[in-house]
């Protein structure tokens, strides 16, 4: 979409799309997004096809260790769905409207469901690495808004509605598939930063005090723009440090992975359980 009085680009999501549907025909009703820990889902998925994003024009590249950057298309049981194996994210130098396009092109090619998983900071003292939370709602306040600039009313209004962003009967769905596997599954909000340095001790205490439950860098960004789309949603995040403590802990990109791989078998039963009962 064109404006020239704005200075920000809108990227329209329907040219990636129109790509993806050149390479494979297939219709996804359900996207999920892999975050760290979840990538062996993929291992459960009827594979169909596999798109890596560095063969789409346009498409912005993973960097970060552990994301692959690909979308697969396949069956989960009788569910046909999409993948995005590997995210995008602020902090790799992207703008906030590139960030957003992996899932906005999800939602064109038909998943009108969506499912954000990711691995968080724990800001909530009763939480312990390893403790996966159901998102309830998300706090975006600290990183710019993907809707900044011209809106593309094909995809949305000007002004979303962002009272519950998340799907109560999806989250009941999801606690209820808990509660069958005996699986520890808490409720919280969580807090969006931009990264990458993780927070500091006083950080970590005055997003607590705001009402956050878990801190990250991704995810809220994502919620906004799905959101502005229409799109039903259902969001899962894998504690994998206290943040909240951290003055005595040094946190490292390969522990959180550890934690994150370690709470992987559990974050797929949940998913896969969800997927069965929609």
């Amino acid at each position: 979409m064109e404006d020239t009085n704005y200075k920000i680009k809108v990227i329209d999501p329907d040219p990636i799309a129109e790509q993806i549907r050149a390479k494979v025909s297939f219709a996804p009703r359900l996207g999920i997004v892999l975050g760290s820990g979840l990538g062996g889902l993929a291992d459960e998925v009827e594979v169909v096809a596999r798109i890596p994003y560095s063969e789409l024009e346009g498409f912005p590249q993973s960097t970060v260790e552990g994301h692959k950057g690909e979308y697969i298309f396949g069956y989960l049981g009788d569910v046909p769905l999409v993948l995005m194996n590997g995210r995008v994210h602020y902090y790799e130098g992207y703008t906030m409207q590139e960030v957003v396009t992996p899932v906005r092109v999800m939602a064109r090619l038909g998943a009108d469901t969506i499912i954000l998983t990711n691995a968080a900071g724990g800001l909530n003292e009763s939480y312990h690495p390893g403790t996966l939370m159901c998102i309830e709602s998300v706090i975006s306040t600290f990183v710019p808004s993907p809707l900044i600039g011209p809106n593309d009313d094909k995809l949305g209004v000007r002004f979303p509605e962002m009272s519950e962003v998340f799907d109560p009967k999806l989250r009941a769905l999801l606690h209820k598939v808990a509660d069958e596997a005996g699986i520890e599954l808490e409720d919280g909000v969580y807090l969006q930063i931009t990264g990458p340095a993780y927070e500091t001790p006083p950080e970590s205490r005055l997003f607590a005090a705001l009402g956050a439950d878990a801190v990250g860098m991704s995810t809220a960004c994502e919620v906004i723009a799905l959101r502005h789309m229409g799109i039903r949603l259902l969001g899962l995040s894998c504690i994998t440090d206290l943040a909240i403590n951290n003055e005595n802990t040094n946190t490292t990109h390969e522990e959180i992975q550890k934690i994150a791989n370690e709470a992987g078998r559990r974050l797929i039963t949940l998913v896969k359980g969800v997927v069965a009962q929609m």
